[in-house]
């Protein structure tokens, strides 16, 4: 029996405790809870719905690993935050009380789980200086800018033009050239498409939209005319930043034969998940490094070093090099993350538990507690 997921069902889950309001509802729209009899069984194969991610709500569940072993979650339980997914670790689980297990898709989740880790210091940053972020948060769900890396969007806020406009005023004409986009920071603009007899209200744009982009993608004119309803704050982009400052840069990515050469050679390995993840298993004398606190301890690392980023499917490791080779650090990306390794490859890869390694202003690395 399927039920739907309220966005509130969520917040205590990890890593879901990480997304904000927003992308958990949208999390929860595209979610379901099944409700599991006592001796219903969820999956029984590792293959089975392996591009899933479960969470238990409610109830208990016996888990089974490959190696035969088997353990109890239960609701309540610290365990029971964390979701889980056929595999290796897990091949099959059978509920022994009534229990309501979440659904999520996997590849959902570790898109917004990434994109939250990685605005988050933005973010964090215009607050502190002063500046409202509602309207950017909503621009940043907006899915021309799911691949860009974050250090490109500080750029373009700092070349966007600020321009209070009043209502009435017309912003855009169906049929002029397009020569830049805008994004609506504050007020409400009315999209109209056609001329004369057959002009249509389409849309009414509010805070955080971003408007104007189509003619520069494609390359012709104004589709529509847009006119200001109510005072309005438009930010402007041209045309020459919106496709430099848009177009995401290559990520230099290695498999896992190339990136142990470069550890035996004296790379560093660069854990971005996040910390729980990383205290359960983490690559040999790997650093710690959540994308959300990247910026902040990359003042931590040489210059003059390699570094290897991995974390679960690779997108949180693209943007952590984004990020770091902007820098000016000479940075790879684990191909794949590791979702791509083989059950052997992951268990030697992470093979050492608990607290980790701590990076010294001094270029050192030692041991923690």
């Amino acid at each position: 029996m399927n039920t739907p997921v309220q966005p509130d069902q969520l917040e205590h889950l990890i890593p879901l405790n990480t997304l904000s309001p927003r992308q958990l509802l949208q999390l929860s729209g595209q979610s379901e809870s099944r409700l599991l009899l006592p001796g219903e069984v969820l999956f029984d194969s590792a293959a089975s719905e392996a591009d899933t991610t479960c969470f238990l709500l409610s109830g208990a569940l016996e888990m089974q690993g490959a190696g035969g072993d088997r353990w109890v979650m239960s609701a309540g339980s610290p365990e029971n935050c964390r979701g889980f997914s056929p595999g290796v670790r897990v091949i099959r689980v059978e509920a022994i009380q009534p229990s309501t297990v979440l659904i999520v898709d996997s590849a959902e989740l570790e898109r917004l789980v990434s994109r939250s880790q990685v605005y988050a210091d933005l973010l964090l940053e215009l607050a502190l200086a002063g500046d409202l972020t509602d309207w950017l948060e909503v621009l940043l769900e907006n899915p021309l800018f799911v691949r860009v890396p974050v250090i490109n969007l500080r750029h373009m806020l700092d070349r966007l033009e600020s321009l209070q406009l009043p209502a009435g005023h017309v912003l855009l004409r169906e049929g002029d050239v397009g020569d830049c986009c805008y994004f609506l920071k504050q007020g409400r603009i009315e999209v109209v498409a056609g001329l004369g007899s057959d002009r249509q209200v389409v849309a009414e744009l509010e805070e955080g939209a971003c408007f104007g982009e189509e003619a520069l993608l494609t390359e012709r004119p104004r589709n529509a005319t847009l006119t200001v309803i109510e005072d309005a704050c438009v930010l402007r982009l041209a045309r020459e930043d919106f496709v430099a400052l848009l177009k995401a840069p290559v990520v230099a990515e290695l498999g896992l034969p190339e990136a142990q050469q470069l550890i035996e050679k004296g790379g560093q390995w660069l854990d971005v998940r996040l910390l729980d993840d990383y205290q359960r298993g983490h690559a040999p004398q790997a650093l710690n490094m959540p994308l959300h606190l990247l910026r902040l301890k990359a003042r931590l690392l040489k210059k003059d070093r390699v570094y290897l980023c991995y974390c679960g499917s690779g997108k949180r490791s693209a943007n952590a090099v984004f990020v770091l080779t902007q820098l000016g650090f000479c940075v790879h990306a684990l191909r794949g993350g590791l979702e791509a390794l083989t059950a052997a490859e992951h268990a030697a890869l992470l093979c050492e538990h608990g607290s980790g390694y701590l990076a010294r202003s001094d270029g050192r690395i030692e041991r923690s507690g």
